[in-house]
């Protein structure tokens, strides 16, 4: 499987949001892609999710006959996908469950957090959660939901600037199989872990990819979900 944008750009009303950006990744593949802090970052995030179409260029998967918008999952972009700051990390992990199509009732999100180490925040606001479990967590929501192959993170260091604890969980994600995309604005060049992407370049760096050669390939999980409502 892969994500193609070819060229693809997007016009607002008082400008270029986005001007003509290609990428291409695939399964196992980490990418980080860098641009000037603004909208203009999360916008290609959104194209590659099928959630804006370009004004100029095409998105398009390669190799699996699902829509962008069930393949792409975009991880905590401001003012989209990023959670509301006053809800305790309960809610919002509740909130992920069921968008995710997973059990989402009380115990189920209890039982999700204490499996992934963060029951003890349960309660806390979630404008509160230390930079690093907040990516982590929200990553791992995303990663829940169903036929998802590609992780957008939109601009994790605009929340801190310790690259390796964003580049690391990335890697993770990717090592799993999964294709992952980091989009970056406020991290200097020099301080990447490797050679990024640019907006605005048609001509980019390969991908790193990080799956090995017997890491399967992302499946759907055929098990029924149930209902619930956090409280």
């Amino acid at each position: 499987m892969q994500v193609r944008a070819d060229r693809v750009s997007l016009e607002g009303h008082h400008g270029t949001l986005l001007p003509p950006t290609s990428l291409t990744v695939g399964d196992g593949d980490l990418a980080i892609v860098h641009g000037e802090p603004g909208v203009g970052v999360t916008a290609f995030g959104l194209a590659l999710a099928g959630r804006l179409k370009p004004t100029t260029g095409t998105v398009h998967a390669e190799g699996v006959d699902a829509p962008l918008t069930e393949l792409v999952a975009v991880v905590d972009a401001p003012g989209v996908s990023e959670p509301d700051d006053a809800l305790p990390l309960r809610v919002v992990a509740g909130e992920e469950l069921a968008l995710a199509h997973r059990p989402a009732g009380k115990e189920d999100v209890a039982r999700w957090l204490a499996d992934h180490g963060a029951a003890p925040f349960a309660g806390t606001r979630f404008e509160n959660l230390a930079p690093a479990l907040r990516t982590r967590l929200l990553t791992e929501l995303a990663a829940e939901r169903k036929g998802v192959r590609v992780l957008v993170l939109d601009t994790p260091d605009r929340h801190t600037s310790d690259v390796g604890s964003w580049a690391g969980l990335a890697r993770e994600q990717a090592e799993r199989g999964l294709a992952v995309v980091v989009l970056a604005a406020t991290t200097p060049l020099s301080a990447l872990p490797f050679t990024p992407a640019l907006v605005g370049a048609a001509e980019q760096p390969a991908p790193q990819h990080c799956a090995s050669p017997t890491t399967p390939e992302p499946t759907e999980e055929l098990t029924e979900s149930t209902d619930g409502v956090p409280e």
